[in-house]
């Protein structure tokens, strides 16, 4: 087996970083080129606009449910043990956490994972926000912010073993694949008449796969393993902090999935940029721009490691397991966003920056997707 060579010439945590590398590299060229991006799905519905991106969200979305649950079906994969289902979850954080990180990535202009993939084309508003939400994500958990965390978490918990709606409901994996598959037909129904091209289905695709991917991987890896490794998928908070924390301070820790996982989807969305010739450096334009996005980027921090989960941790790879959580943070972020988008960028007199179609009609894109 491909894996059992691998732990036996680079050792359980090498092989986890390298495979979280692989996958992050993936997820960042596919993201990059689709233009995936919670935000602008959100501000598109919320609007009633049609320019693709919602569709493209819906294709990652339905992807990943289908592959991940067909896994399940299929018994090649069991999150029973996975931390999102195991252990002790807080409802409350979940939508504090999510109604945090929905008004922040409106603010910011763009989630966790959109401001590392727009950071590695040149978009220096994206980096530095990138780096206050490590930051912010670091102080909820485990500096200064850490006991506000724990406090509103503890408002609404449940415990672990509830946290499964598959198992809740009854319905069992077969069903979660067709409840799956009806959002993929929805996706391909949007994409032709959207007229989506074929970077962007193909592309969102492609993300839903990289959160299967992760789910299978660590899952496989944690049955060859002498030591316990986590099941987890792709997720951006924590990894963000772990990197930042591993940057900062010297450490004997063994590297982790986490660790591979945020250089990846940077060094995949660079090459993607690069590729198609779209790296370009941009800053901000003025002081209340960059007010905006620290106050953007604080609140995804800290919503997010409240939440246990960001746009993709909760969004996508939580709510791929029918994590009951993950689907609450889900749905407040939706809500949030949708709201603060009516109350800041939509109000009369407002100056925000227009957003431009997704998939323009003429070859070269032009314009900031931040």
């Amino acid at each position: 087996m491909v894996l059992e060579t691998l732990v036996d010439r680079l050792g359980e945590n090498s092989s986890l970083a390298l495979g979280a590398l692989l996958i992050g590299v993936v997820f960042g060229f596919m993201a990059q080129r689709s233009r995936f991006c919670l935000r602008t799905a959100v501000v598109e519905f919320a609007n009633n606009l049609g320019g693709g991106r919602l569709t493209v969200w819906l294709f990652a979305f339905a992807t990943a449910l289908v592959c991940t649950q067909g896994l399940a079906w299929w018994a090649l994969f069991d999150a029973s043990n996975a931390r999102q289902l195991a252990s002790r979850g807080s409802l409350s954080g979940a939508l504090v956490g999510g109604a945090l990180f929905g008004m922040g990535m409106i603010l910011a202009r763009g989630c966790s994972s959109r401001l590392l993939i727009l950071a590695a084309q040149g978009n220096l508003r994206s980096l530095m926000s990138g780096l206050i939400f490590a930051v912010t994500a670091q102080a909820a958990l485990t500096g200064a912010l850490s006991p506000l965390r724990l406090a509103i978490s503890e408002w609404w918990t449940i415990e672990g073993g509830s946290r499964d709606l598959i198992q809740r409901t009854g319905l069992g994996h077969g069903a979660a694949v067709l409840f799956g598959l009806l959002w993929l037909l929805a996706a391909i129904f949007w994409a032709r008449r959207q007229r989506v091209p074929s970077w962007g289905w193909a592309g969102a695709i492609g993300v839903g796969l990289t959160i299967a991917a992760a789910w299978w991987f660590t899952y496989a890896m944690s049955l060859l393993a002498f030591d316990s490794h986590p099941i987890q998928s792709l997720s951006f908070t924590g990894p963000s902090s772990e990197v930042l924390s591993r940057v900062l301070f010297v450490t004997d820790r063994p590297v982790t999935f986490d660790l591979g996982l945020v250089p990846g989807v940077f060094i995949g969305a660079f090459l993607a940029a690069a590729l198609f010739g779209e790296l370009k450096l941009e800053g901000f334009v003025g002081g209340a721009s960059m007010r905006r996005y620290i106050a953007g980027a604080i609140c995804m921090g800290f919503g997010g490691m409240l939440a246990g989960g960001c746009a993709v941790g909760a969004g996508l790879s939580g709510a791929a397991v029918f994590n009951i959580t993950s689907w609450m943070t889900l749905l407040s972020i939706w809500a949030s966003a949708a709201l603060t988008d009516r109350l800041i960028d939509q109000r009369p007199g407002s100056a925000v920056d227009p957003v431009p179609p997704a998939f323009p009609s003429s070859k070269a894109e032009t314009g900031s997707f931040a």
